[in-house]
């Protein structure tokens, strides 16, 4: 073991080097503390907003159209942000839940197949009340009514786009809006595809509080059901006729399968890297929702700019999404997870929290080193991070993300409509919810 903490060791100390005194002291104050990672915008310095102290998990509650803040501990500057109506409360349901309903019932559609045991297990996570959040989809939409409203902004029309497109997903959409709406399909059936294949590399018996498909139709069925599902997102990708967004979308899943065997083929001596961390994040994660908003631009006839200004903002909600989730893995709850706590651990894998925490306990390092694998190794973990600011450098960072998101959205073309203006306003909040989430 001692062979490998000198390899991983220099690892640390350039980390650690980053840090002010202050933070070497202990403090949460993160203004130095700085990460390199390749993205959809190139090179992007991720840096932790300043802060010298925060909520881990503020808890909001809304009241008609405005946002109360139950304060846990000092404000973050996203924080001050939402709370001094920078960041307004939308209620994102009222704008887009009818179009995501339509687009689920669409999606129960789709995949029909031939053998009942495989339309069982294609279509069980779009059952309503098994969706999940449908983080991608509400943003791939909310960014498209953004740049323009369009047909939305149009009462007639979009009477007629809140119907469930019934038509062949293999058949040639006219209309923008149902184009920007299979993108929404194929993102959603490329997303529980991965999770099918996941669950089957983890030996995950439960997922969204349900048991796994793997666990109901067993590992063969749960493998075939995420590959009919990457079909069906293939067809009807190849069915829009635009050979960027066909480029873009397929590219993320080659992303998706190189970010798992990045996660389970790597050295644990570069998963101790942060550099690693984030951009196996990027490519499990943020890949996908960066290229299916920048698909909807293009789709929408945007210029590349726009385009990549809605690029920016999946690709920095998409961190701040995963960011937080690994985060909760540590203070949440099963039941409010809908899978059991400390999973990445159980599994061997260091994430976030737990690589920040190693600058402060070097023992996690021997514990990472040996995947966490010896009897009381994952609840030794879990001390020691509790003991360390890793959970709170983890949030800082994920903050940092979501106002780069919130930026990004700033710098949108001027509103075509009011309609657009609070689409917007959705995007914002969104972007600060997911770091408030707790489930």
């Amino acid at each position: 073991m001692q062979r490998g903490r000198g390899l991983v060791l220099p690892v640390l100390r350039t980390l650690a080097a980053r840090q002010s005194p202050a933070e070497a002291a202990g403090s949460c104050n993160l203004s130095s503390l700085s990460s390199m990672m390749e993205g959809t915008s190139g090179s992007i310095i991720a840096r932790a907003a300043s802060s010298e102290s925060f909520n881990l998990l503020p808890s909001w509650s809304c009241k008609g159209q405005a946002l109360t803040h139950r304060k846990l501990g000092s404000a973050s500057a996203l924080e001050e942000q939402v709370t001094s109506g920078q960041v307004p409360y939308v209620d994102i349901e009222t704008l887009i839940g009818d179009e995501k309903s339509c687009i689920s019932e669409r999606i129960r559609h789709i995949v029909q197949a031939e053998v009942p045991s495989l339309t069982r297990s294609a279509e069980h996570f779009f059952q309503p009340g098994v969706e999940g959040k449908r983080v991608r989809s509400s943003a791939l939409l909310l960014v498209s009514s953004a740049l323009s409203a369009g047909e939305m902004g149009d009462p007639d029309k979009c009477r007629e786009l809140l119907k469930p497109d019934l038509r062949p997903y293999s058949e040639y959409p006219e209309e923008v809006r149902r184009k920007q709406q299979r993108i929404a399909e194929i993102t959603e059936m490329i997303h529980v595809a991965t999770l099918l294949h996941d669950d089957v590399l983890d030996d995950a018996e439960t997922r969204r509080g349900l048991n796994s498909v793997n666990k109901m139709f067993g590992n063969k069925t749960a493998i075939l059901a995420g590959d009919f599902l990457l079909a069906k997102a293939s067809v009807a990708l190849a069915a829009l006729r635009n050979t960027e967004v066909l480029i873009l979308m397929a590219t993320v899943i080659e992303n998706l399968v190189s970010g798992e065997m990045m996660q389970s083929r790597s050295s644990q001596e570069e998963r101790m890297s942060l550099d690693y961390y984030y951009r196996k994040t990027f490519l499990k994660t943020a890949s996908l929702i960066a290229n299916s908003c920048k698909s909807a631009a293009l789709l929408g006839n945007h210029e590349e700019e726009v385009a990549q200004l809605a690029s920016d903002y999946g690709y920095h909600l998409g961190m701040a999404f995963q960011l937080v989730d690994d985060v909760l893995d540590f203070v949440g709850s099963s039941s409010s997870l809908g899978k059991p706590t400390f999973s990445d651990l159980k599994s061997g894998i260091a994430t976030a929290p737990v690589l920040f925490a190693s600058l402060e306990e070097p023992q996690l390092v021997d514990l990472t080193l040996r995947k966490f694998r010896y009897e009381g190794d994952v609840e030794m973990a879990s001390r020691l991070v509790a003991k360390t600011s890793g959970v709170k450098k983890t949030m800082a960072v994920a903050e940092s993300h979501a106002m780069k998101a919130i930026k990004a959205v700033d710098m949108f073309p001027t509103a075509e409509s009011k309609y657009s203006e609070v689409c917007r306003d959705a995007l914002r909040y969104l972007a600060s919810s997911v770091t408030s989430r707790r489930t």
